[in-house]
């Protein structure tokens, strides 16, 4: 504990990413009795989609989704435009996204692009303990289908959680961005896990005189653009980060929003993406390793911007 000034401050209190997801949707569960869980491994499950109510839909893993992408995409997603406006979609989808260990092609795929990719839908992506809280229960409680990407690796991963992130009322907006790190040279854009390994590269670049701003883009649809452009035009340079695949992907999406928008004219040099490979996920763990982003890439890429 630091003295500051005769006062005593306490360390703040460490929640892993699970225990936070999991006291947003109790904190949840208790508020609203509409409010239930189903999925894989979810108790008991008596039927039938129960109208009026406020699903969790659990999936062991997004890549599981595929099973059911019609309903999501064709019924939760369009069911309030096409009805009119008279039956909201109060439903979230949730599970781990991305890249895990040693599961090989068919377990390791992000679905950030894919599901950010239909209108109707929202999509969030948390990073840390304060994001999977806030937004799970900004989530349970919009009356629009949801997709919330969790990361396996991270659940067991714990952070300081302030003391507003542990009141019942604590809710992070859907569609706003954060920035992490303040920086005056380059802009840094990332989701999910990729987002420690930006802070990671951001210290050690820190030492050699460039000061990286990182944001935390936490919600992929709607897109913070706004935070993203005024940091362009702050530093001048962008990297985006992501795990998913280069095509048609998140940073791509970042990337043609920039030059569409007033932002470009302030970027000194182009825009730059560090992906995962554009390859099904390897088994072995070299090529494992070797597929994703690591923070030697997006240091690697932080530097060829600048030009140094």
């Amino acid at each position: 504990m630091a003295a500051v000034s005769g006062l005593v401050r306490r360390p703040l209190r460490e929640v892993t990413v699970r225990d936070a997801i999991n006291q947003g949707m109790d904190e949840e569960l208790e508020r609203d009795e509409k409010v239930f869980l189903l999925g894989e491994e979810v108790a008991q499950y008596d039927g039938a989609y129960k109208a009026g109510l406020r699903p969790i839909c659990e999936f062991m893993t997004f890549n599981f989704s595929m099973q059911a992408i019609d309903q999501v995409i064709n019924s939760a997603a369009k069911t309030y435009y096409m009805s009119g406006g008279l039956q909201p979609v109060p439903i979230v989808f949730r599970g781990p996204n991305g890249a895990s260990a040693g599961v090989a092609a068919q377990h390791s795929q992000c679905f950030a692009a894919w599901y950010g990719h239909c209108p109707g839908l929202k999509v969030v992506s948390p990073w840390n303990s304060e994001d999977a809280k806030g937004l799970i229960k900004s989530a349970i409680r919009d009356n629009n289908p949801v997709v919330v990407l969790e990361n396996e690796l991270m659940y067991g991963v714990p952070f300081e959680f302030p003391p507003e992130a542990q009141s019942k009322d604590f809710l992070i907006p859907i569609g706003k961005a954060k920035i992490e790190r303040q920086g005056t040279h380059i802009t840094v854009v990332s989701h999910s896990r990729p987002v420690g390994h930006c802070l990671e590269a951001a210290a050690v670049l820190s030492k050699e005189g460039v000061e990286c701003e990182v944001i935390n883009m936490r919600t992929i649809r709607p897109m913070d653009m706004e935070t993203i452009e005024a940091s362009v035009m702050k530093t001048n340079h962008l990297v985006t980060v992501e795990g998913g695949w280069p095509q048609f992907g998140v940073g791509a999406e970042i990337c043609a929003r920039i030059m569409e928008g007033p932002a470009f004219n302030f970027l000194d040099a182009p825009a730059v993406r560090v992906t995962g490979a554009d390859v099904p996920m390897p088994y072995a763990k070299i090529l494992e390793d070797n597929s994703i982003p690591q923070v030697k890439d997006i240091i690697f890429a932080i530097k060829k911007t600048l030009n140094i």
